[in-house]
């Protein structure tokens, strides 16, 4: 794609345009927009009209910017993330009835966990974790799951830090979390205490494709004094199981 007067692409602009936006800034000013994207004002104004255009972008009444429907259209079609959240939506259901707390579908992207999809009951506590949105890898049950039965580049990599803090107890130490890495595999799953909040308790376990290999992992996060996490375990264990062999049963969607 041809280079702007500063050496970077169409792909590079359009690429910052829409990492811009995230779950906690889905409108934006073209202002904030072109701060953010490291783009000239006018550059942004121009970029932006075209975008809009074309339904990658929406204004508002007010004139700020969102992600377009079209835009949408375009990344669910053949979605892995869509075909994994489908098949797992049935058994997420159980979990949750059982639960009637958060229930969480996380898959690896990149150094982070990326939740597509969060059932939650009206007297569910609090969550930071949203669909569509990260968290590190080593400051959540999901992503110390991920991390567990990721390649082995990808645990050299985090473990080699900064392992930064999200809140009083999340793992900062190399060789706590190697620790804690090897009881994840040993024993199929996590409690992560106090990690994300502190008056939180996540539950985590693998989810395979029927293979054995992890593609996702399978999360509560419960009030810090649940009467019986165990219990929480087991219905979390059951319900892996279940979107396993939905997965097993439906080729490509962990391809």
């Amino acid at each position: 794609m041809a280079n702007s007067a500063s050496g970077d692409s169409m792909l590079d602009r359009l690429v910052r345009v829409l990492e811009s936006f995230d779950t906690g800034r889905p409108t934006q000013t073209i202002a904030d927009l072109a701060r953010r994207a490291d783009l000239p004002l006018s550059t942004a104004y121009r970029f932006v009209g075209e975008l809009v255009e074309r339904g990658l972008l929406e204004r508002d009444e007010s004139g700020e910017v969102r992600i377009g429907m079209h835009l949408w259209e375009l990344t669910t079609r053949g979605s892995r993330a869509l075909e994994l959240r489908r098949l797992a939506l049935p058994s997420m259901g159980r979990v949750q009835a059982r639960l009637r707390e958060h229930t969480q579908l996380a898959v690896l992207e990149g150094d982070s966990a990326l939740f597509i999809e969060r059932l939650s009951g009206a007297s569910s506590g609090a969550n930071i974790t949203r669909v569509a949105g990260r968290l590190p890898l080593h400051a959540s049950s999901s992503g110390l799951v991920l991390l567990a039965y990721a390649p082995a580049e990808v645990r050299e990599r985090i473990l080699a830090g900064p392992l930064l803090p999200v809140a009083d107890e999340t793992i900062t130490d190399p060789d706590q979390l190697r620790r804690t890495l090897a009881h994840v595999r040993e024993r199929g799953h996590v409690r992560a205490l106090g990690s994300i909040e502190h008056h939180s308790l996540g539950i985590a376990v693998p989810v395979d494709d029927g293979s054995g290999r992890v593609i996702a992992a399978l999360s509560a996060v419960l009030p810090r004094e649940y009467p019986n996490p165990d219990a929480a375990l087991a219905v979390l264990v059951r319900g892996a199981k279940e979107i396993t062999a939905a997965i097993a049963g439906r080729e490509g969607v962990a391809n």
